[in-house]
This record gives C-alpha cells, sequence and structure tokens, in this order.
C-alpha cells in the first residue's frame, strides 16, 4: 500500500525542520545532513525519505552520491496555503496594538 505522506505533518517535526533548513542555502549529501545532527544515520536517513515522499526535497544522484535539495514549488504551494492565515492573523494583531495604543493613551 503506498501511503500519500501529510506535508505538514512532515514538517510538524522539528528535525525536519532543521534539514530544510540546512538545505535552503545548497545541496546536501546525506552524510552531509546527517553531520550536523545527534542522531543516528539512518534516522536522518528516515526524515529525508519522508521529505522526499512529501515533495518538499528532491535528489539527484552524482555517480555513488545522492544530493538533496528543497523543491521550491513545493514549498511555494505550502507558503501560499499558509498565507491568508498570516494575513489574518497580522490583521488581528495589528488591531489589538492600535486598542492597546489608545489604552495607553488614555492612562
Amino acid at each position: 500500500m503506498n501511503l500519500r505522506r501529510d506535508v505538514f505533518q512532515a514538517i510538524a517535526d522539528p528535525t525536519r525542520r532543521a534539514i530544510l533548513l540546512l538545505l535552503t542555502s545548497q545541496s546536501m549529501t546525506a552524510g552531509a545532513i546527517a553531520a550536523n545532527f545527534d542522531t543516528a544515520r539512518p534516522t536522518v536517513s528516515k526524515h529525508l525519505q519522508i521529505l522526499t515522499e512529501c515533495e518538499l526535497l528532491k535528489h539527484e544522484q552524482n555517480g555513488r552520491e545522492i544530493h538533496y535539495h528543497i523543491n521550491a514549488k513545493k514549498m511555494k504551494e505550502v507558503a501560499d496555503f499558509i498565507e491568508p492565515f498570516r494575513q489574518m492573523w497580522d490583521s488581528r494583531f495589528n488591531k489589538l496594538e492600535s486598542i492597546m495604543k489608545k489604552y495607553k493613551t488614555k492612562k
């Protein structure tokens, strides 16, 4: 059975978010990624597999090495989904800030 991974469950994990941050500036091999964590390499490989299955990462094979890099198109889809929520909260916080400023000046 081929279950599709949920992108939001994937990015809920702090290690996977850290992997994504590592890969924002350059592509890296699994070994280079694993060197940044205090966990076993198979654990990092499992995280890479999950990120690849939900299409947040792509990988390319160069000889014996596999280089992982961010899938910008999928990251944009995630950002586009989240944007309305960010705008809503920005609006609410701006209103709260405005109310707090009025309250402060009345004192």
